[in-house]
């Protein structure tokens, strides 16, 4: 069963939120890193990890993002500090730079 992730991403100073919905957050993690796609997260260097939830349906995954983007950033904080109080790079330690650097690009797949 195919797994959905809606994520929130910050930038190194936490003063951008982003918010996104991929089939694959690690991949998706090391293009935010690499900034291989350029619009807003890319502008605002956002690439630290901060908060996700994964569904199986991807409508529902869809939904949560929009509902999250219309939300107040002190809204957005309060959710991202339940689970990560210092808000940590959950993205850390998954060494996600050499498993794409070494392989063919997966870049190319879309995300919804």
């Amino acid at each position: 069963m195919q797994n959905y992730y809606v994520y929130i991403i910050t930038n190194y100073t936490k003063t951008v939120l982003y918010i996104g919905v991929t089939n694959d957050l690690e991949r998706r993690m090391h293009e935010h890193r690499i900034r291989s796609t350029p619009g807003f997260a890319s502008k605002y260097y956002c690439s630290r990890l901060i908060y996700f939830e994964d569904t199986v349906d991807i409508g529902a995954a869809i939904e949560r993002e929009k509902q999250l983007k219309g939300w107040r950033r002190s809204k957005k904080e309060a959710l991202i500090n339940i689970d990560n109080p210092n808000w940590v790079d959950l993205s850390y330690k998954w060494n996600i730079h050499k498993r794409y650097d070494e392989g063919p690009s997966a870049t190319a797949q879309d995300d919804r």
